[in-house]
């Protein structure tokens, strides 16, 4: 206990110094005294040198008042990121001033000349995304045996990976290690298997790092349901726990999907399977894989053909990722 209480607070050090030499250098290159910026900042000279050698724990509101001072995003100084090349945040303004629809092709173009998987990869690996209940495990093992690929269920792998079971894992590391285990059982299923198909928890797409990965990866499905079968198939599965307070949970559950459809609505596909037998889900997901997958192979034959199109090849449909922060119960939904 004693350890890691020393190594947290190691950590804390390390980025309250990172976050003074950020202050110290924003504050050096818009050339202002650190006089003129406790003036403008309404923070005292004395507290800014504090926090310039690392030694001031900032309240949030000071932060802000310091970042409006400098013209400077709040966000820019507490990033955790060590400090950022020029490059970066050029293009980061290039990117800010881009309407929707150009940020769309922005991405598009990125990931085709930066490491972007090709159509071919991306088509060979499916994953299912989408809230607990909506099948994802029942019909990725199916589809895995149709197609004769592996089947790989992110949450185990991360059990597995770890030694332990998913809710011990919140309860003794919380979010944070999770989070990293996940991101690191996808990058390994993504080295180890060049075609598979893969069922992702339906807290996933929160991570806009991990998500990221998986759109550029894989060919994406959203399985759907509705929100009364997701709710009765989590009890089936022998979670009880929203019997408890059934009104409360729906209205959780209803907020959830709210929250993340967005997020959801970035899969290349979406299939719904409400009403629907496990049987009958897999052979339409089998037709719309297949649909997918000739119309790009038409796409790519139709522009080789010609000369004037072939640097305007899309990889895949480009989305944009958010950040939402769940709520308990459904909202790290291993399945």
């Amino acid at each position: 206990m004693a350890k890691r209480a020393k190594s947290a607070k190691g950590e804390l050090d390390a980025y309250l110094k990172r976050l003074g030499e950020r202050v110290r250098t924003m504050r050096s290159r818009r050339g202002m005294s650190r006089k003129v910026l406790a003036r403008h900042s309404r923070v005292s000279e004395r507290y800014l040198a504090q926090l310039e050698a690392g030694a001031g724990n900032c309240s949030i509101v000071l932060l802000r008042r310091i970042a409006h001072a400098m013209s400077v995003p709040v966000a820019e100084l507490i990033d955790e990121r060590p400090e950022r090349p020029v490059e970066n945040l050029l293009l980061a303004q290039l990117i800010d001033r881009l309407a929707p629809a150009e940020l769309s092709r922005a991405r598009e173009l990125l990931l085709e000349k930066f490491g972007g998987p090709s159509s071919a990869t991306r088509n060979g690996r499916i994953a299912l995304i989408g809230l607990r209940g909506g099948g994802k495990s029942t019909l990725g093992r199916r589809l895995a045996a149709d197609l004769k690929v592996p089947f790989v269920e992110l949450d185990r792998e991360i059990e597995r990976r770890s030694g332990m079971a998913l809710a011990e894992m919140f309860e003794m590391f919380g979010q944070e290690t999770f989070r990293r285990l996940e991101r690191t059982a996808l990058e390994a299923a993504l080295a180890e298997n060049e075609r598979f198909v893969l069922a992702t928890g339906g807290s996933l797409v929160t991570e806009p790092g991990t998500f990221e990965l998986l759109l550029a990866s894989c060919l994406t499905v959203w399985v759907r349901a509705r929100p009364t079968e997701h709710m009765a198939r989590v009890m089936a599965q022998g979670d009880l726990r929203p019997m408890a307070d059934n009104a409360r949970a729906m209205d959780d559950l209803n907020a959830i999907l709210a929250s993340r459809e967005p997020l959801y609505a970035k899969a290349d596909l979406t299939l719904d399977t409400a009403g629907k037998t496990a049987s009958q889900s897999v052979r339409e997901l089998l037709g719309l894989i297949a649909s997918i997958t000739s119309a790009r192979h038409s796409g790519a034959r139709a522009k080789r053909g010609n000369p004037e199109s072939r640097n305007t090849d899309q990889a895949s449909p480009a989305r944009p990722v958010f950040l939402d922060s769940g709520l308990a119960g459904f909202a790290r939904d291993p399945e």
